[in-house]
């Protein structure tokens, strides 16, 4: 399984966990066999500065990643990720390795939308 963290720096498990979706500087892909870490792999977000709405959630759908892992995010992201049968979960902390152990450990699971900012495309306030 891949799965995807959001994160503010490209150090692979010991990267920080970007708490703003939208703007994470780098999503860090981790495969996961058998609860196993298996490869890590750092890629920058290519719509960091500026995004249109399902961008991010198509972006990282072609990464072949099956969950997004985040700090915060919006509620049209976490449709978009929905549609796209990507379990996104929101409420990670700390870095990619303990927020891959909070999901792989069941404490971290579901996505709950931050405050919207009001300006219609799902960016939220946390």
């Amino acid at each position: 399984m891949r799965i995807a963290v959001t994160a503010e720096n490209n150090h692979g498990l010991d990267s920080q966990v970007a708490q703003h979706f939208g703007h994470a500087p780098y999503f860090i892909l981790v495969d996961v066999d058998e609860g196993v870490v298996a490869r890590v792999q750092g890629l920058a977000n290519p719509f960091a500065g500026a995004h249109e709405p399902g961008q991010i959630p198509a972006f990282i759908q072609q990464q072949q990643a099956k969950v997004m892992l985040s700090g915060g995010m919006g509620g049209r992201a976490i449709q978009f990720f929905e549609q796209a049968g990507i379990q996104a979960a929101t409420g990670a902390t700390g870095t990619v390795r303990q927020a891959l152990e909070s999901f792989l450990g069941g404490t971290l699971r579901d996505a709950a939308p931050c405050a919207e900012h009001g300006h219609g495309h799902g960016h939220g306030s946390c």
